[in-house]
């Protein structure tokens, strides 16, 4: 028996994989829609498997990876996703993911990577594991894939022209926050100001040159 916790943002999605896991023998001990809550959740509950989705409403599942991460919570990710972009897939195992499985996949390929999780494995279909050969021989060709989530974030509200402050308010960061991260991502794009940093986001399609709006798969990242 596995404990877990479910995070996707559709209450039937939650409801569906809660009935398929319980009859699998596996225990869900909470879920939730957003990453937030969820981090206090799998600080207090402790489960052993995450079982997450990346896109949720507005916000990205990679923000809880990435703080999972950081905090070394002693608990293995599954990602279930729809998203079949090879930038989040690597992103995703570069943040220490266990699997990545696509929605869609049969329940044998989930209930295959839970298991794989559960004794210290990775777990890629053979469409992710493509997926992930894409994004990490496209790497040096796309330096936007050296930024982590928050700065993926920071990247695209700054080139549309935020303040610090602004962006502090809407992702509840202090705007000393936002500096360091806006440097940081600076440091690692090698570019020196804003105008620059316009110009390396037109380039990399990150936004357009004409409108200055953001691509939809970096809004789902």
């Amino acid at each position: 028996m596995t404990t877990l916790y479910l995070v996707d943002d559709h209450q039937i999605m939650r409801d569906g994989l809660r009935s398929m896991l319980d009859a699998r023998g596996h225990t869900v001990v909470g879920e939730s829609a957003e990453p937030t809550q969820a981090l206090a959740d799998l600080l207090r509950l402790r489960p052993e498997v995450l079982l997450l989705d990346l896109n949720l409403d507005g916000r990205s599942g990679l923000e809880l990876q990435a703080e999972v991460q950081r905090r070394g919570l002693p608990v293995r990710t599954v990602v279930l996703t729809m998203s079949s972009h090879p930038h989040q897939v690597a992103e995703a195992l570069r943040l220490g993911a266990s699997a990545y499985v696509l929605k869609g996949s049969p329940a044998t390929e989930l209930m295959a990577a839970i298991d794989a999780a559960v004794k210290g494995k990775k777990y890629l279909g053979a469409d992710v594991a493509d997926l992930a050969l894409e994004a990490f021989t496209e790497q040096d060709a796309d330096p936007l894939s050296l930024l982590s989530p928050r700065e993926q974030q920071i990247i695209l509200m700054v080139v549309e022209g935020e303040s610090s402050a602004a962006i502090g308010k809407t992702l509840h960061l202090s705007p000393k926050t936002v500096a360091t991260y806006r440097s940081r991502l600076m440091k690692k794009l090698d570019v020196t100001d804003v105008p620059s940093l316009v110009r390396l986001a037109v380039h990399c399609k990150l936004i357009d040159a004409d409108d200055r709006s953001p691509r939809s798969r970096r809004r789902g990242d």
